[in-house]
């Protein structure tokens, strides 16, 4: 049987504090699964020359995608039930414009 989902595993590492005095958190290893290739909405957005660096284009996908399918899958939970209706919107806004960027 095929598996409905991509399926990642998403680490997330610490790196620094903006005070010395202040502690690192241990890493954080979680997994998710997305209907879309996830890794193929990041090199999209870092070819659409929108972000300053790669790393801020993959930052605003990942946190997108994980948004999305978080409030997809709850859908019946009225307080993200509330974002449905503008994330959709903004994702379809997002994909006309990177159309419209690949037509130029």
């Amino acid at each position: 049987m095929a598996a409905r989902e991509h399926r990642y595993r998403i680490t997330l590492e610490h790196l620094a504090t903006p005070r010395e005095d202040m502690e690192r958190h241990a890493p954080l290893v979680f997994e998710d699964g997305n209907h879309d290739d996830i890794f193929r909405i990041v090199d999209l957005q870092r070819r659409s020359g929108r972000f300053a660096s790669d790393d801020e284009a993959a930052a605003f996908a990942l946190g997108l995608k994980l948004l999305s399918e978080a409030v997809l899958r709850n859908r019946e939970d009225p307080l993200l039930q509330q974002l449905k209706a503008p994330i959709g919107d903004f994702i379809r806004q997002l994909k006309a414009a990177g159309a419209n960027r690949s037509d130029a």
